[in-house]
């Protein structure tokens, strides 16, 4: 059921079960992003100094002030959202800009400006063009998109890939970038790693295992102890494993059987390599590999459910992967990572709750017929950015999951926010009205 019919039901008194003051503020939120999203798009074909010009107009996580380019891995969240809220013209303009962007540079950049060349970010492109294709049904348009996301895998498998198989990530910054961001690392995480007896040589590591997790999209957190060059995180994997499927299902749309036996081999052996390195015999959870070390980091993440966002387990494993809950869920949604002591105060760690995390969580619990425990976290993170926008006005970039507000762990100052966590809203107050 559309979710402006079902409130138009709830207003109405049809539906007895509905809270008529929730619902009235649920449709206030919904009616907000509806009316807003006009405000983040961009159009700019020439670009001018480090902004990257893109041939269509495109959307931005934030309708003025921060991050007026466009990103990658926030785009597709912000797509869903964007998609079920009548815009699938913005959504397939936003995949357009970056199939131009993977064709220009032979990867999807960070976001469109030209210190973003040196790294991507977690890859969702291939779920961005199933979607827009699922829609469309464009088989011309989706023949020459899947050429160019070969180019993308092709990225991620020559640039991207360890001994074990496994892919990880990495950048190709300059020193010049490295030593300005161990400047803004430092800041960011309240300490200054020049002044801690390291050599040149260390700094340099350093700088660009900070700038690895800037890949990661988890810009900082403590799943790779500061060592993201050697780690192969799940959520990566998982997202490639989701690549090389649905590149099976585009080579059947396409009529090239041989081609999608290929790619059901490569998931295949993908998920087995998975499962030798990263799952844990001890309590069955999934941890990331450090396959410099050969040992699993110790960090229990949200990351855990891109393993089942992607389909990637089975599910006797994801009867287990299901405990997680235990260590991650709070009053207000899903933590980003268990709640422990770590080095520093990461903004994507505990108590710090981020929209794709909460999609990532539900959607993955819904794959396997957790539809209780999916319906029960969608509902924390809807009545906390309600009741947020009802305090304060506005969407928040993350949210405190303890709290149900903004009181968050910050690296930098928070900007308010459309992007994802519209689109996470959209999608989730749809999902709950799906009944």
């Amino acid at each position: 059921m559309n979710v402006r019919v079902w409130l138009l039901i709830c207003s109405m008194g049809l539906f007895f079960s509905c809270s008529q003051k929730k619902n009235n503020d649920i449709e206030e939120v919904r009616e907000f992003i509806h009316n807003s999203w006009d405000k983040t798009v961009r159009f700019n074909q020439k670009g001018d100094s480090t902004l990257i010009g893109l041939p269509y107009p495109y959307t931005v996580p934030c309708i003025n002030d921060h991050f007026q380019e466009m990103y990658y891995w926030d785009t597709y969240f912000t797509n869903e959202g964007m998609i079920l809220d009548g815009h699938l013209d913005y959504a397939k303009n936003n995949v357009d800009n970056m199939l131009y962007i993977v064709d220009k540079y032979g990867k999807m950049l960070n976001g469109n400006r030209t210190f973003y060349l040196n790294r991507s970010q977690p890859p969702y492109l291939s779920m961005m063009v199933a979607r827009v294709y699922q829609e469309n049904k464009d088989k011309e348009w989706l023949k020459k998109a899947y050429n160019t996301l070969k180019k993308e895998y092709r990225f991620w498998m020559t640039e991207r890939i360890t001994p074990v198989g496994l892919n990880h990530y990495a950048n190709s910054a300059s020193q010049a970038s490295i030593d300005s961001f161990l400047y803004v690392g430092s800041e960011r995480l309240g300490t200054d790693f020049r002044k801690k007896g390291l050599s040149d040589e260390q700094l340099t590591l350093l700088g660009r295992n900070l700038l690895a997790e800037c890949e990661s999209g988890w810009d900082m957190n403590p799943r790779y102890e500061m060592r993201c060059l050697d780690f192969c995180p799940i959520d990566l994997n998982s997202n490639l494993y989701l690549y090389e499927k649905n590149f099976a299902y585009f080579a059947n749309e396409l009529g090239l059987a041989d081609s999608s036996k290929i790619w059901t081999d490569r998931a295949a052996h993908r998920k087995a390599l998975l499962k030798q390195y990263c799952y844990n015999d001890s309590d069955r959870l999934y941890y990331d590999y450090d396959y410099v070390n050969d040992r699993q980091s110790d960090v229990v993440s949200a990351a855990i459910f891109s393993l089942m966002y992607a389909k990637v387990v089975d599910q006797s494993e994801a009867d287990n992967l299901v405990k997680a809950l235990d260590k991650l869920e709070f009053e207000y949604g899903i933590s980003t990572c268990e709640n422990r002591d770590y080095q520093y105060s990461y903004q994507w760690s505990y108590p710090n709750g981020w929209a794709p995390l909460q999609y990532l969580t539900v959607k993955g619990l819904d794959n396997y017929g957790f539809k209780k425990d999916a319906r029960r976290i969608a509902q924390k993170y809807v009545d906390m950015v309600t009741n947020t926008y009802k305090t304060t006005g506005h969407l928040w970039e993350k949210y405190n999951v303890r709290k149900g507000n903004a009181d968050v762990r910050n690296e930098y100052e928070m900007p308010t926010m459309l992007g994802w966590s519209a689109g996470v809203y959209v999608s989730l107050t749809d999902y709950l009205a799906d009944k």
